[in-house]
């Protein structure tokens, strides 16, 4: 397996549901000039727990500080994250987070990271991205 890090990240337009819960294409080269915490998960609605996702929209004020925008993608449609969004926490959704969660049904974007897992999912992935676009940390398990 090769690594992507020191390497310009992989680009990508993909549609998206945003914080507002409004759709749209997202770019990833159009943040450069910010860094990127880019995540994969696997799907919405499973029973993997969504703790990763909650706790990155409870600290996304704190990375807006430093610059950095927080992007998760799953092979679901951004109708299925935006069902999830609206979903309450208690009952298994994920509320109204606050940053943009990327749709990935043709599996493109998690197959370019690497972390496509049996042609379906997309393994846990974290990239951090910095101002350049270059991939400076890859994390998959």
């Amino acid at each position: 397996m090769s690594t992507l890090v020191t390497k310009e990240a992989p680009d990508f337009t993909a549609q998206a549901v945003l914080p507002d819960n409004s759709f749209a294409e997202l770019t990833l080269s159009s943040y450069r000039g910010k860094y990127v915490v880019l995540f994969f998960y696997p799907l919405d609605f499973t029973f993997v727990c969504p703790s990763e996702i909650i706790a990155f929209d409870k600290a996304v004020g704190q990375f807006e500080q430093k610059n950095t925008q927080v992007i998760g993608v799953s092979v679901d449609s951004h109708f299925t994250h935006l069902a999830w969004k609206n979903t309450p926490r208690d009952q298994g959704g994920i509320g109204p987070v606050k940053y943009p969660l990327v749709a990935d049904l043709s599996k493109k974007i998690s197959e370019e990271y690497g972390v496509l897992f049996g042609g379906e999912v997309a393994l846990r992935g974290l990239f951090l991205i910095d101002k350049e676009g270059i991939v400076r940390h890859a994390l998959v398990n």
